[in-house]
Order: C-alpha cells, then sequence, then structure tokens
C-alpha cells in the first residue's frame, strides 16, 4: 500500500510557531546545559534532567510551562505575519 508523505501529520511543516519555539528553547537548554556541566560543575546536569523531565510530563498533561511563560511575555499572541519556515 503506498502512502503520501508530502502531508505528514508530524511533519515539522504542520507545527505552529509556539511549538517550533519551543522545541528551539528545549533544545538549547539541553546543549547549553551539556555544555556547561562539563566545562563548569556536573550540577548543571540537574537542568538537563528538569528540561528533559518537563518535556515528559507536557507529553502526558499537554501542559507547558515554557509555552504559558512565552505567552505571558507576548511570544504566543497572534499576529498578521505569515511564518515561512
Amino acid at each position: 500500500m503506498k502512502t503520501d508523505t508530502s502531508k505528514d501529520i508530524n511533519s515539522c511543516s504542520t507545527m505552529s510557531p509556539m511549538e517550533k519555539l519551543i522545541r528551539r528553547l528545549a533544545g538549547f537548554f539541553v546543549t547549553l546545559s551539556v555544555v556547561l556541566g562539563y566545562f563548569v560543575s556536573p550540577y548543571w546536569f540537574l537542568f538537563t534532567l528538569f528540561v528533559g523531565l518537563n518535556l515528559l510530563q507536557s507529553s502526558f498533561t499537554n501542559w507547558c510551562l515554557a509555552e504559558d511563560i512565552l505567552t505571558k511575555i507576548g511570544f504566543g499572541k497572534q499576529r498578521n505575519i505569515v511564518d515561512n519556515n
């Protein structure tokens, strides 16, 4: 059976700008905390754990603290700008 992969609902192109921002932020925090954990102090790995646990709980609860914070500071507001990324 042939499937049409051009309209994959799990594609990054179908994500909202907020979802993309959350993924970028999580990736940045994980990378930063691993680098800091290696070069500065192993206690920074606790921040990596926090980010991972937050991602895990948000997959079950559909609630994300980072999304709430970003929305409150103005990143979640709808704009009349088309996202071409």
